[in-house]
């Protein structure tokens, strides 16, 4: 049985991914800051209170998961704050600095001792922080955070890969939940394509750029 812990599992795309794991038979750790019925009734094994832009959250999941042995680590959680030229803030930058790009990379080196040989960090990540792909500017924080967390991935698939832990950056699509106003495709569907991609990551294809879909994207 695999032992997944997804981080931002309450709602969207992560309770989602909690749901289809669990219902596959793998055992789900849900972490979240504050729990909710609809991850409970996932069948996820629900851890809240844990902020990943906290340092002090962080280490108390350490200590509550112990020794226990973690083969996927989903880092899911972010936050979106919209912005543009004209109307920059950037303590709202570094917000989403401190989740999107620094909670992965917190959380990461927190569980590394969970973390054995053929183990799998999975980073939600977002194509608007491709550089190459960037045609429509705005949204300073969030593509910069997100920019940020490629960087983050692709250094840690180099850190990792002498313990045989695969690492990959994941795009899930434009996707309706709260953070997109509710555009987009359903988080069932986004959530299905980010395990496809799970199940197919590997040490032949770590510190990759992935779209959900199935195709490797830009930096």
């Amino acid at each position: 049985m695999t032992t997944v812990l997804v981080t931002g599992a309450n709602r969207g795309i992560g309770l989602e991914i909690c749901r289809q794991l669990a219902a596959r038979g793998d055992s789900v750790i849900g972490v979240c800051r504050n729990a909710n019925r609809e991850l409970g009734a996932a069948g996820a094994e629900v851890l809240q209170g844990i902020d990943v832009s906290s340092a002090d959250d962080i280490a108390e999941l350490a200590r509550s998961l112990g020794g226990r042995r973690i083969d996927w680590l989903i880092n899911n959680a972010g936050i979106l704050r919209g912005d543009h030229f004209d109307n920059l803030d950037y303590d709202s930058m570094l917000e989403q600095f401190q989740v999107n790009a620094l909670g992965p990379l917190r959380v990461t080196r927190a569980l590394a001792g969970n973390l054995g040989e053929g183990a799998k960090v999975g980073i939600v990540s977002s194509r608007v922080g491709s550089v190459e792909d960037n045609g429509s500017g705005n949204n300073y924080g969030y593509r910069c955070s997100k920019a940020a967390v490629n960087m983050v991935g692709k250094n840690l698939s180099h850190d990792l890969a002498r313990r045989g832990i695969a690492v990959a950056l994941l795009h899930p699509g434009l996707v309706a939940t709260e953070m997109t106003g509710l555009r987009g495709i359903e988080p069932a569907q986004a959530a299905a394509g980010l395990i496809e991609r799970m199940d197919e990551l590997s040490m032949d294809n770590t510190g990759t750029f992935w779209h959900a879909e199935g195709y490797e994207l830009p930096w």
